[in-house]
């Protein structure tokens, strides 16, 4: 007997088994096991990377298209029902052998390395030889250019203490804040352009985030930047922000500036925030340190990190000690997480342990990605996608916002 769909019993009956619906995505799924697992839809949104709305709807189409209830929900709890626990380890099976799948695929083939390298080529060849600003610049824009901030996460403009900014907000924050310093060697970069990765970061911590068009070298050297990083900084103390819910953050030389900046606020006697979020930050501006890791090309090599040092000094000495966080007094900072795994790895580590030695909790978190500032990748490298999630972690472990309790709901 031929089976189509179906299986045969002892009596040789064909047993009709049900399919499951075509519209049936993985995201659904995904959004399924991620809640199971934290039973906690806040959490669960933040390792998607999505708003706990975007998440509630998800969830009910699953629960539309499979015809019951997947989930008890209170004010108080979510828990699974039978129909739940009947899905989960099935889920999870599935997931776990497609995402396997799909991994051995990407390594055989080199589709992330590819794919980076591809997004980085405008600037690597922009940056080359005798770089041009105006098409360094261009090439940083059209990079950033190829994301687009997640769903559920607003933008708009403000002005901020005087300074050009945007704020990002993803659906009902809590009152966290996150000060976001964008990277580009200080001689480019813009709000506009690093709104998708200060998207994801308030995404995942569920904060809101206030990216700063702070000025850029030559034509504004230090410490122009520094100032509209502070003006930026007041402002949001004096819309009523506490500066134990505000975050500073910034990525490769954005990172070098959050330094200057907790520097400048402690030197000044202004409260500090809750702590410091540093992606591959490039803090050593004389280049002591910068090894370029072997097996990636250079993206920010030893030669480009001087011409940008020069350009945003102004032939000042490196005698600041806001500018040299490896040797300035750390004493008194708040927190600080930096992550790296490229080029700016050793200057990294070397902060993290000149930060324990001056007793402030500073930590670093290596990861095996040679590319610098890995994190903008969010969308689709993993390690890039963990990262996000360790920062959204700390962000909530340091203004002591639980994430059940961030937006009001379970």
């Amino acid at each position: 007997m031929r089976q189509t769909g179906g299986v045969v019993d002892g009596d040789r009956n064909v047993l009709a088994l049900p399919q499951a619906p075509d519209a049936i995505e993985l995201r659904h799924l995904r959004a399924f096991v991620a809640v199971a697992e934290d039973l906690s839809f806040s959490r669960a949104a933040q390792r998607l990377f999505i708003t706990q709305p975007a998440l509630s709807r998800q969830i009910r189409s699953l629960e539309r298209f499979v015809g019951c209830d997947l989930f008890r929900r209170s004010t108080q709890r979510v828990d699974l029902t039978l129909a739940g626990e009947s899905l989960l380890a099935r889920a999870r099976a599935l997931l776990a052998d497609l995402d396997d799948a799909i991994s051995s695929t990407r390594s055989v083939g080199g589709e992330l390395a590819g794919r980076m390298a591809l997004l980085w080529e405008p600037w690597a060849l922009a940056s080359a030889g005798d770089a041009d600003l105006d098409g360094i610049r261009a090439a940083v824009e059209e990079l950033h250019g190829k994301f687009t901030p997640p769903p559920g996460v607003t933008v708009a403009p403000v002005i901020a203490g005087g300074v050009p900014a945007l704020r990002v907000t993803p659906e009902n924050p809590p009152d966290a804040c996150v000060l976001y310093l964008h990277g580009g060697g200080y001689i480019s970069g813009s709000a506009f352009g690093y709104r998708h990765l200060a998207g994801a970061i308030a995404a995942t911590a569920q904060a809101s985030a206030l990216v700063v068009d702070y000025r850029l070298a030559p034509e504004h050297p230090h410490p122009a930047a520094v100032h509209d990083a502070m003006n930026a900084y007041l402002w949001l103390l004096a819309a009523g922000t506490d500066a134990s819910k505000i975050i500073i953050a910034g990525d490769s030389s954005g990172g070098g500036l959050a330094m200057s900046l907790l520097l400048a606020l402690r030197e000044r006697d202004i409260p500090l925030p809750a702590g410091a979020v540093l992606l591959c930050p490039w803090v050593d501006l004389e280049g002591r340190t910068q090894r370029p890791p072997q097996e990636s090309p250079a993206l920010f090599p030893p030669e480009l990190a001087r011409r940008c040092a020069e350009a945003y000094l102004g032939g000042q000495p490196v005698d600041d000690p806001t500018l040299d966080p490896l040797h300035a007094d750390l004493s008194r900072l708040p927190p600080i997480l930096a992550g790296s795994g490229d080029a700016v790895r050793q200057e990294n580590q070397l902060l993290a342990k000149h930060g324990k030695e001056c007793g402030i909790d500073a930590r670093i978190s290596i990861y095996p990605v040679p590319t610098h500032a890995f994190h903008i990748f969010w969308t689709f490298l993993p390690e890039a996608m963990d990262a996000l999630r360790e920062i959204g972690q700390f962000i909530h472990d340091i203004t002591d916002t639980p994430a059940d309790t961030a937006s009001g709901q379970a």
